[in-house]
């Protein structure tokens, strides 16, 4: 369906188009079908819309008790570490909403990587109860040498074609992760990948002029089959991209 990028001023105002977005969808699904799954990223501008969501302003607009709340990836630490990803959710968004813990579903990071890999994949088979899981929404972010979720690089998860959760060892972290696969992501309704700072300019400008999807940037191998894919960044992040390409809309 091709992927669409808005430019927004800044990172806060990217934030509450995100946040917006978020709800939107949230909204419109819950109409159409009584329920809403999305899947959310870690990272520092995926945060911002969290606590955005959280706010007075947005928070009362959504029907937590319909959706459904599950992860893109995980780090190996236990739940209420600093590098938990689930953590970063709880203090940011959860902890300020009243949603039900069976609506939460959170990759166990204090088990073995394997082992947590396999349960996330029987929890999205006996949620989801198709095929492959579809997801309404999944955000993602963007790492510098071109990761998202934790499909790193060089690594079996990128590889991978059947399996719709897997842990991933990767080498330049020397660390574990668990990440959902590239067929869920591509399964998706709709993809957000949030962006911003001047520090991610080189590898946006990289993903955005490659015109096929290529494994040594994982990012570019996200694309939805039946679905909108929506690149959503701040002034800062694009300074290297051409200004008068086509499909790059400045929301000023």
């Amino acid at each position: 369906m091709g992927k669409k990028i808005h430019v927004y001023p800044n990172k806060k105002k990217l934030a509450t188009e995100a946040a917006e977005r978020v709800i939107n969808v949230i909204g419109q699904t819950i109409r159409e079908n009584g329920l809403c799954n999305i899947a959310l990223a870690g990272g520092k501008t995926p945060r911002e819309v969290y606590s955005m969501l959280a706010t007075d302003a947005y928070r009362d607009q959504v029907a937590w008790s319909k959706l459904h709340l599950f992860w893109g990836d995980e780090r190996m630490v236990p739940p209420e570490h600093l590098d938990s990803n689930f953590r970063m959710v709880q203090e940011t968004l959860l902890d300020r909403i009243n949603i039900p813990d069976g609506n939460i579903h959170r990759i166990r990071g204090e088990i073995a990587p394997e082992k947590a890999a396999t349960e996330y994949a029987e929890l999205l088979h006996n949620h989801f109860k198709e095929g492959l899981p579809r997801f309404d929404l999944i955000l993602l972010g963007l790492g510098d040498d071109g990761h998202t979720a934790s499909l790193f690089p060089g690594t079996d998860a990128v590889e991978e074609g059947e399996r719709h959760a897997v842990a991933v060892y990767v080498p330049g972290l020397n660390t574990w992760r668990v990440t959902l696969t590239l067929p869920v992501l591509n399964a998706a309704k709709e993809i957000l990948f949030l962006v911003s700072g001047r520090s991610k300019a080189d590898i946006v400008q990289r993903i955005i002029s490659i015109k096929q999807p290529a494994k040594e940037f994982p990012a570019t191998m996200v694309n939805p089959e039946n679905g909108t894919l929506h690149w959503m960044l701040d002034s800062e992040a694009v300074v290297l991209i051409n200004k008068n390409a086509r499909e790059v809309m400045f929301h000023y």
